[in-house]
């Protein structure tokens, strides 16, 4: 019989590519569907919101300005660094959601493949969104999707891994970074899914998680004037609205919640979700003497 003490997990903010503990130093308790305890999260606080956008924003550029397939491969990255994890989520997602080990794994599984599926698209979705116009003139007109820049996520509240990645995945994809509000009530998938990332490739600050109260961290992203765009997926009815009337101010894009079935095939809707469209004119020059062009 082992008489070694059980090694508790300290959960941590990811933001920056870092683990910090909440400014505030601030953690609620997290509880199973029995109302067991699980662990302490931190309880981030408008400080903590700020700093992530910060980390963002540095961190767009250059993720924005990285091929297609080099994104993809690092999208890839993650789904096999959380293959290689998946015993520890189908545990944390059968905890968090008070569903049977088989159920959750089940899930586990289809998040994996969501980002294989995401991971597919990044080199490809110029071609959806995008293309030349006919125009009369003699002029090339092409239409290119670009990324909005850095996006604020609140995370499905229903659905600690899948959901969760279904919306996150395809932010990313696409060239923008994202700020993340975990699950209030099952944050602990989120935050291992950070420790996922941090050792994928993916870039420090291309994604920050947060947990804690959903509203008070929503309120300063939505407000904050370096902040793009939101995902309001994770709102109920009156924290959507308060959220939409606060992202006006910068004419913020705003993805509304709406029920979706994140076992379904996610198509491209939120990959063009976050996207802008650039337009260039170019004339097509001429060819010797005849005239006739390219």
């Amino acid at each position: 019989m082992s008489d070694r003490l059980t090694v508790l997990k300290t959960y941590k903010l990811y933001v920056g590519g870092k683990f910090p503990r909440s400014e505030s130093g601030r953690v609620y308790e997290v509880t199973d569907a029995k109302n067991r305890w699980l662990a302490n999260a931190p309880l981030a606080s408008r400080k903590d919101a700020r700093d992530a956008v910060v980390a963002a924003r540095k961190a767009q550029g250059g993720w924005a300005g990285a091929t297609a397939y080099n994104r993809g491969q690092v999208l890839y990255r993650v789904a096999e660094m959380l293959e290689g994890r998946r015993d520890q989520f189908v545990r944390e997602v059968a905890d968090a959601e008070g569903i049977s080990k088989s159920k959750a794994a089940a899930q586990v599984d289809a998040a994996i493949d969501r980002w294989v599926w995401y991971a597919g698209w990044t080199d490809k979705i110029a071609q959806v969104a995008g293309g030349a116009n006919p125009v009369a003139g003699p002029f090339f007109n092409l239409s290119t999707p670009e990324p909005t820049g850095v996006v604020a996520v609140l995370a499905p509240q229903e659905s600690s891994l899948l959901g969760l990645v279904s919306v996150l995945a395809p932010v990313i994809a696409t060239g923008n970074t994202a700020v993340l509000i975990a699950a209030e009530r099952a944050p602990l998938p989120a935050l291992s899914l950070g420790e996922v990332l941090a050792t994928s490739d993916v870039p420090g600050g291309v994604v920050n998680i947060l947990t804690g109260r959903t509203a008070e961290i929503a309120a300063p992203l939505a407000a904050h004037q370096d902040v793009n765009a939101i995902d309001l997926t994770g709102a109920d009815t009156e924290l959507a609205h308060e959220l939409e009337v606060a992202a006006a101010d910068n004419l913020k894009r705003v993805l509304r919640p709406q029920p979706v079935d994140w076992s379904a095939d996610p198509g491209t809707r939120r990959l063009t979700a976050f996207l802008e469209t650039k337009t260039v004119w170019h004339p097509t020059g001429s060819l010797g003497a005849s005239g006739s062009a390219y």
